[in-house]
């Protein structure tokens, strides 16, 4: 979360990427809207317009009957907490904006049926709930201050107002999707704050089990269609995360591991990834970046069900591609977004994020713009006010995913919004004031009303990539194998999910390829093969091969993973079809000595393994066999591959 400049957290040498920021109070001008409202579905209106769970089909989210379901929400928050960190935390003046008591803002205001009301006013279908891990084990009930407006939850735990809220949303029509966006209940996001990573303040293990918690939790709601895994990954004073290296900072290996344990869970939820909000020592001197998901492009991730995982970014304007934030103390002299015109922060927001929406990649997905925004009455900032239109306008230019921050906010008594950027605010007497009424208003109904694709949406190709670069941690995305023993003990496994295989495989490094194009129905068949039984004819000669039965094809894969013969093939995981694949003797397709994709062939717009020599199988073909040799220099990777055709 990054708004609100008005202050540095820590010293220079320990600035984060998004650094603990306080609200200036701001009184709202005259309104001067004249917009027509934004046509409102009831709740019942709502619920019946789509039908849980969701899942996605090529750069679109869609409901359980394939219709397109674009998120057009807002961030409702306050159960991740909104102490600054020091001080009383009785004292409304050591808080963010307002005291939230660790529950959702407004329940002290204005009763529940008020807000759902309220919401449905926006032109939302959906809701981003934000929660802290602290919150999830508080056992004192919530004062009654906190419910004044909600009597029937006194004496509830701020899990129990939780679960309320929760219900009440999904029971009025809303989709939820619950964010994980602290660890400890302290307002975000400074260096030091304990919240920079999934396991700031705790273990990943205790990070992944309260996901599970939450899950199971939840299962019988299936309104509740999602899991925001982390919000705003950065440095804290000491680590910077990364994507794909395989130690404690590996954000990609975090969510591939969180992504597996939730959808052992329920496979019916999405499973949203934000990329790497912050690396590095923002001075003119020191490497500093804001990667959003570019590293997506050369490693995305694959999960038991990967037509569950939506990716997420966070665009404000007084931010940018290279700047935190920062005013004074921490600031550089790189670009904020407010600083672009239309076309540069279009090229620069399509860089960060709108590429992953690309067909036929092995990253593409949707992805949802989970927080933006800025301030509405008073705002006086004019580059401020150009980026409010020219994001809201790249947005419905793209059909874009959306959810702005924050919902829901307090307001003064003279009629002031305590967080500026909010969309709702509620005096103490529960009068309301809102973005209706402000500068923001016609850009956001135009956002919330503009054309997009509506309707059915045609089922895409899926291409997933397997490994990551690391021997940790295995990219066992197969349902099946996830619940029988390991099938190569102390290697790097790869496994294709269940509905794909395996077409591509590169060479000293364990990245591979899968696909569904095409893809024959499997039965519940695995064979391990180790050594040349099955070889039927010797189709590389001089090279050892592994080989499946025969009308068996290949769906995983696994690599030695010491420092002597490092990627070294181990063995191959082979699956049975329900239907029987053609009699061929096949192709060879070699790579010991550089890429050998085919022309034109799935994902090879995208590198699925940069730096690698790679073999991929044509489209309508699948793996067969690996071949490899322990000659000097080769070191028993992979050199070739036998490409059968599935008709």
């Amino acid at each position: 979360m990054q708004r609100r400049i008005t202050r540095l957290a820590v010293a220079l040498v320990t600035v984060t990427a998004t650094i603990g920021l306080t609200t200036t109070v701001v009184t709202p001008a005259t309104a001067t809207s004249t917009e027509e409202p934004i046509p409102v579905l009831t709740g019942p209106e709502l619920s019946a317009s789509w039908d849980a769970p969701l899942s996605t089909r090529g750069r679109y989210v869609v409901d359980a009957d394939g219709d397109r379901f674009k998120l057009k929400s807002a961030n409702w928050d306050g159960a991740q907490g909104h102490w600054n960190g020091s001080g009383d935390k009785n004292d409304p003046a050591n808080h963010n904006s307002g005291i939230s008591y660790d529950i959702p803002m407004g329940l002290d205001r204005v009763p529940m049926a008020t807000l759902m009301s309220d919401f449905h006013g926006l032109g939302l279908n959906s809701i981003r709930l934000s929660f802290s891990n602290e919150m999830l084990g508080m056992t004192a009930p919530v004062p009654d201050v906190a419910v004044t407006a909600n009597p029937q939850l006194r004496g509830m735990t701020p899990l129990q107002v939780f679960d309320e809220v929760v219900e009440a949303l999904t029971a009025d029509g809303f989709a939820v999707i619950l964010n994980n966006h602290t660890t400890t209940s302290r307002w975000c996001c400074g260096a030091d704050d304990g919240n920079s990573k999934p396991y700031s303040s705790q273990t990943i293990e205790k990070w992944i089990g309260d996901w599970v918690m939450l899950t199971e939790r939840y299962a019988d709601n299936p309104r509740v269609v999602g899991m925001d895994l982390r919000n705003e990954v950065r440095r804290d004073i000491l680590d910077d995360p990364n994507w794909g290296m395989g130690d404690k900072n590996d954000l990609y290996k975090s969510y591939q591991q969180a992504g597996i344990a939730i959808q052992r869970a329920d496979p019916d939820v999405l499973v949203i990834m934000e990329g790497i909000n912050f690396q590095g020592i923002p001075t003119d001197v020191t490497f500093h970046d804001r990667p959003h998901l570019k590293p997506v492009r050369n490693l995305s991730n694959t999960l038991l069900y990967p037509d569950k995982i939506v990716y997420a970014a966070h665009i404000y304007g007084f931010t940018g591609p290279q700047h935190t934030g920062a005013t004074g103390l921490g600031e550089t002299t790189d670009l904020r977004y407010r600083d672009m015109t239309a076309a540069q922060l279009k090229a620069s927001v399509t860089e960060a994020a709108l590429f992953v929406n690309t067909t036929g990649q092995h990253y593409t997905a949707p992805v949802w713009f989970s927080e933006f925004g800025t301030t509405g009455a008073g705002q006086t900032n004019e580059k401020e006010k150009a980026w409010w239109v020219n994001f809201t306008d790249i947005l419905v230019e793209n059909d874009s995913d959306f959810a702005a921050w924050p919902l829901v906010a307090h307001a003064t008594d003279d009629g002031s919004f305590v967080d500026t950027f909010s969309l709702l605010a509620y005096k103490a007497d529960g009068t309301r004031l809102s973005i209706a009424d402000d500068w923001r208003y016609p850009q956001w109904k135009k956002l919330v009303t503009s054309d997009g694709k509506t309707g059915p949406v045609a089922p895409e190709v899926r291409w997933n990539m397997l490994g990551s670069g690391s021997h940790s941690p295995d990219t066992n995305a197969s349902a099946l194998m996830d619940d029988r023993p390991d099938w190569d003990p102390g290697r790097w496994k790869g496994s294709c999910p269940d509905t794909q295989r395996l077409v591509g495989v590169a060479r000293s490094t364990n990245r591979a390829l899968c696909t569904d194009n095409l893809q024959p129905a499997l039965t519940t068949t695995r064979t391990v093969v180790s050594n040349e039984a099955y070889v039927q004819n010797d189709w590389a000669s001089g090279y050892d091969k592994l080989q499946c039965p025969a009308g068996q094809m290949a769906v995983g894969y696994s690599l030695t993973i010491g420092t002597v013969n490092k990627w070294s093939t181990s063995k191959l995981l082979c699956a049975q079809p329900e239907t029987a694949l053609p009699s061929n003797q096949g192709r060879n397709v070699w790579f010991d000595q550089g890429d050998n994709r085919p022309a034109g062939g799935g994902s090879t717009a995208s590198d699925w393994a940069p730096g690698s020599y790679k073999g991929q199988c044509r489209d309508g073909e699948y793996i067969a066999g690996v071949a490899f040799t322990w000659r000097w220099n080769h070191g028993g990777t992979p050199d070739a591959l036998l490409c059968k055709p599935l008709g």
